[in-house]
């Protein structure tokens, strides 16, 4: 099973502080609580990730609702492990990846999204980063001959 990074934690909690804000500047929600009870063990272990597997079940539900959130695929629709490439230039996704995609579960495909961000080098992060930005791409349709 994969691990679940820290800076995934953060995010979620940032995401639900913007959804319940606390009305007393002390109280926080329950998916807050949740995921600060993590967030504070890995903290205090040094611990950069937690197991998908091992996480409470308040707290996975929590960070599933952030994870929801995100967008799916890294995919651009210029897929080039198509054309043999090991690594697709356009999302940065190893030729394994690619394929098995829709089995992986979110953690896995989580650790999949921080290793391309943190290469920065396919083509959604300079090239056409404002077709990243836009969302997947629909696959463009043949024109007929």
């Amino acid at each position: 099973m994969a691990g679940i990074h820290i800076t995934d934690i953060e995010a979620a909690i940032n995401y639900w502080r913007d959804r319940s804000p606390s009305p007393d500047g002390v109280t926080l929600a329950p998916e807050l609580r949740a995921l600060a009870e993590v967030y504070a063990l890995m903290v205090f272990y040094h611990e950069d990730q937690a197991e998908e597997r091992g996480f409470p079940p308040k707290a996975y539900a929590a960070w599933k609702a952030w994870y929801d959130s995100t967008p799916d695929t890294p995919c651009i629709a210029i897929c080039s492990t198509s054309q043999g490439d090991d690594s697709c230039k356009g999302c940065g996704r190893s030729f394994e990846e690619v394929q098995r995609w829709p089995e992986m579960t979110p953690a896995e495909k989580r650790q999949t999204w921080r290793r391309i961000t943190l290469e920065s080098d396919a083509w959604r992060f300079n090239k056409y980063a404002e077709r990243a930005a836009e969302g997947p791409q629909p696959t463009p349709t043949p024109a007929p001959t």
